[in-house]
Parts: C-alpha cells; structure tokens; sequence
C-alpha cells in the first residue's frame, strides 16, 4: 500500500498570494529599462554608422577615430556591464511570485529588485548621455535656481549617508547660457561621486565662483579619501572607475560637456584629505580667458 504524504497545514497569512502592486511597480520598471536599453542600442548603431562616414570624408581624423574607438568599447563592453544587475533583478522579481513568500520577504525581495533595475536604469542614462555628446540646445537661464534645484535633489542621498551637503553660491543675480541639462547632469555626477567617497560626518560642498573674468567656476569638494596620483591621469577615460560598481562614464561625460561648452576640468587630490573637482565654463558663447 502506497501512503501519501501528509500535507501540513498552511499558514493563511504565508499562503497569501503576492502583493500586486509590488509585482506591477517592478514589471512596469523592468519594462522601462529594457525600452531604454533597446534606444540605446539603436542610438549606438547609429552614432557607430554616422562617424565611420565621416572618418571617411576627414580620411581619418584623430578625435573622431578616437571617438568611435570609444563606442566600439563601449559595445564590447555594454554586455558585461549590465549582465550581473540584470540576472539579479530577474532572480529577484521571480522571487516575487512565490505562493509560500511572506509579507517581509516579499518586501525585501521587491527592493532589493528595485534596487538593481534603477542601477541598470543609470548604467543607460549614462550611456546614452556620453553617445550622443553635449549637442542639447543652449539656453540663457539664472545659474543660482539651477543649484539649488540640484542641491535639493541630492539633499536625500546625502542624509542617507550621513554627509552634510552645502552650497556656497554668490552668483544669486547671474545668468549663464548653456546646455542646462547636460550642465545639470555633469555636476549631479561629481556631487555623486563626492558623496560616494565621503565618510558619515563629512562634508559635500559646491561652490558657484564667478569673479570678472569671462568663465565661471563650478567646484565640487569631499572629504573623502582622496586619489592616488597614479589613477588620476585616467579619470577622465570613458570605462575606466575604482568602484565595484559604476559605469566608468561619468567623469567621461563631465569632460565631455566641459569641451562642448568651450570650458575644462581641473581635479585636485590629498590622499587622506579629500579631492576637488573644479568645472570651468565661459559665461557666454566663444568666450576666451
């Protein structure tokens, strides 16, 4: 005689089926990303096509074969890049359908699959951003609400890690014509990166300096660790990062904008001390030092 095996009574409350709208929010922003990684392959290939011919017709000028050395990289790479956040997210979401799955499980399971899609979703902004370059329309715009718009975005990050964010800013009455989106993801990027770096207790200042010369200055300061001499000439390669986690083109595309907006970047560094970013841009169009 074959005895079936008895079925142990189940808990209602872990029996319950999994929380809809934890399902929804991470299919709705799985979904998202994988629509901005398709634009970004489409935008890839595009760009790839666009400066092979006009290698062609410059008979190989260096910038843009540099350029498109950069983008090819950028393909060999996109794969190893997003491989690991990708399996996760999608070990996790499965996770969420688990029948026996209790309420806290189900929760930690949701952010942790949040967690790795939103990081997916910065690796293609990021790579979106440094593919198509700074070629956003300028526009005249008053510096001072640009700051502390950024600031107040950043503010939550901050406090979750412990640091003080300030903005020191005597530029109340100025205006500055640029690109305001790629000015304002360029900082946000820096004031990242110092965030980052930076212990509890510490201070993240930006500072907004613009004397009667033609350029105004944009400083980012941590008090972080600071950067070893021999890393610093490579800061600014596209894919080149000392964090476990991060793209590589963040400070590739600060650099970037720097270069469309006829300005540059200074990094500054005390191994122990902490380091300053300093982004110049001319206050108006075809100014000169």
């Amino acid at each position: 005689m074959v005895r079936r095996p008895r079925t142990p009574p189940q808990d209602p409350a872990r029996s319950a089926p999994p929380d809809r709208d934890d399902l929804r929010e991470a299919f709705a922003l799985f979904s998202a990303t994988s629509e901005k990684l398709a634009e970004a392959y489409v935008e890839l290939q595009g760009q790839v096509a666009r400066l092979s011919a006009e290698l062609a017709a410059a008979n190989g000028e260096l910038a843009r074969r540099e350029r498109l050395s950069a983008l090819g990289e950028m393909a060999a790479k996109l794969a190893h890049q997003l491989r690991t956040p990708l399996a996760a997210a999608l070990l996790y979401v499965g996770h969420l359908g688990g029948a026996q799955l209790d309420d806290a499980d189900r929760r930690r399971f949701a952010e942790k699959a949040m967690a790795r899609l939103r990081y997916l979703e910065r690796l293609i902004a990021d790579m979106l951003a440094f593919v198509k370059g700074a070629h956003g329309e300028r526009s005249r715009f008053p510096l001072h609400a640009m700051l502390s718009d950024m600031v107040q975005v950043m503010e939550g990050q901050a406090a979750a890690q412990g640091v003080r964010l300030l903005l020191d800013d005597p530029s109340a009455d100025l205006d500055l014509e640029a690109d305001r989106q790629a000015l304002s993801g360029a900082l946000t990027s820096l004031l990242e990166n110092a965030l980052q770096a930076s212990p509890a207790g510490s201070t993240v200042r930006l500072v907004a300096q613009a004397g009667t010369g033609p350029f105004v200055a944009f400083r980012v300061e941590d008090e972080g660790p600071g950067i070893a001499e021999e890393g610093r000439e490579r800061l600014f390669d596209p894919f080149y990062t000392t964090r476990a986690e991060g793209s590589g083109l963040g400070l590739a595309i600060v650099k970037q904008v720097a270069d469309a907006h006829g300005g540059w970047v200074e990094v500054e560094s005390t191994p122990g001390k902490g380091s300053r970013f300093s982004l110049f841009l001319p206050l108006r169009p075809g100014a000169t030092s």
